[in-house]
């Protein structure tokens, strides 16, 4: 019954310490919203880097920034402590323990005896007293998380030897064991391409799926042509903008940065899609793209890739328009009714004038992202049908429309694929 009641009690500490950690980074987010724009407030953010960790107890880039301190007042010391991929601490150990909460990427912890243990984002890990153990990013992700460690008064943390590669590396070897996946040499190589030594937790607990989807998607669709790895990465991109895919958008913008894609390039995808899907779908997407562009260091805001101005905007974009949809603008404007004639002009001044004439994407890419925005989204046969002929206008005949519509399969599935597949030998019948 003892046991039983210091479990209990256990277990009710941890849960009171996750609540405070939750209610913490809560009141510290909305802190900082608040006081943006006060300079001299002096305040401390979990999403902070903060300084670089000794090289002494770490290996790796690893930040560390110290949130709450002891000689604050408290008797605990909590900090968040920011991984790059690969990055790891030494072995070491915490007389009065320690709990992690994971708020971003993937990462292992391992504890001395024991298997390593993938983490990510929501997890929390409680680490016993005195437990020799080591945590850190994963082989292709960073990793953030918050350490605490409680009864600072009575802590000593002993730090020891590194970890070293074998011991770091064996997570994969461990795995590959247990659950072998057995992935083509193609997929394998065009995935690494995209995500070079990307640890996938889905292949640890959904193997067959994984075997199956890189098997497909990563060598028989990707072999079906030879698209440039630039423009599939971007049509795919903009696919899971409107498929609403956020989790798999951040893969791809990162894949997008692993392959040479510009910044400017993956914001002006992400900028066009705000008149196709509507700026209350795109603005997670928009802070999640800053977000990863602030992870690299990539400084914001980018330089400006506008062409027009409010008193050219109307000629520059009509001008746009009929150079993709053709003479045909005319027609429309002559058809509309006079209550509906302001959405034609806006369609002229702001879809194409503000956003189809900016710089950064050539009209070629700008025609096949657009499609792809409109296959994802589904219920656009009509738009799909216009961009098909807006594409063959500019350049991008039915076998480059088929080789798009093809490497976006397992990414918004056959239905969506085959609706467009039908708008595309209406418009553009096979010879």
């Amino acid at each position: 019954m003892k046991n039983s009641n210091q479990i209990l009690n256990i277990e009710k500490s941890v849960k009171s310490v996750v609540l405070l950690m939750l209610s913490l980074f809560t009141a510290i987010t909305a802190l900082n919203a608040q006081t943006n724009n006060n300079k001299t407030q002096k305040m401390t953010s979990f999403t902070d880097k903060g300084v670089q960790a000794p090289a002494t107890n770490f290996i790796g880039t690893v930040w560390v920034n110290m949130n709450v301190k002891p000689e604050e007042g408290y008797n605990t010391n909590i900090g968040t402590v920011t991984f790059e991929p690969k990055a790891r601490t030494n072995w070491h150990k915490h007389s009065s323990g320690q709990v992690l909460f994971v708020i971003e990427g993937i990462g292992y912890y391992q504890e001395k005896g024991k298997p390593i243990q993938l983490i990510q984002k929501g997890d929390v890990v409680k680490i016993r007293k005195n437990a020799l153990h080591w945590h850190g990013a994963s082989h292709g992700t960073m990793m953030r998380h918050i350490a605490l460690v409680p009864e600072y008064d009575k802590d000593k943390t002993e730090w020891l030897q590194s970890v070293n590669d074998e011991e770091y590396n064996s997570y994969t070897t461990e795995k590959s064991v247990q659950t072998p996946v057995k992935i083509t040499a193609t997929a394998h190589k065009n995935h690494e391409e995209l995500w070079p030594d990307y640890q996938s937790k889905a292949q640890e607990t959904d193997p067959e799926l994984i075997e199956v989807f890189d098997n497909f998607a990563f060598d028989e669709v990707i072999n079906h042509d030879a698209m440039e790895t630039k423009t599939r990465v971007l049509i795919i991109m903009a696919s899971t903008i409107g498929s609403q895919a956020l989790t798999e958008y951040k893969m791809f913008v990162n894949a997008a940065l692993n392959t040479g894609i510009s910044p400017v390039e993956i914001k002006e995808v992400l900028y066009q899609a705000v008149p196709y899907i509507g700026i209350s779908k795109v603005i997670d997407f928009l802070n999640a793209t800053n977000e990863i562009f602030t992870e690299r260091n990539i400084l914001l805001p980018l330089e400006g890739q506008s062409t027009t101005t409010p008193e050219t905007r109307m000629e520059k974009g009509l001008a746009k328009q009929k150079e993709i949809v053709g003479e045909r603008v005319d027609e429309m404007y002559k058809n509309a009714p006079k209550d509906l004639l302001h959405i034609q002009k806006y369609l002229s001044a702001n879809c194409f004038g503000d956003y189809i004439t900016r710089n950064g994407l050539d009209v070629k890419k700008r025609e096949m992202v657009t499609l792809s925005f409109l296959i994802a989204m589904g219920g656009t046969e009509s738009q799909i049908k216009g961009h098909i002929a807006g594409n063959a206008k500019v350049g991008n005949d039915r076998q480059v429309l088929i080789n798009l519509m093809t490497q976006l399969i397992p990414y918004v599935g056959y239905p969506r694929t085959l609706n467009a597949i039908t708008c595309l030998n209406e418009v553009l019948p096979a010879k």
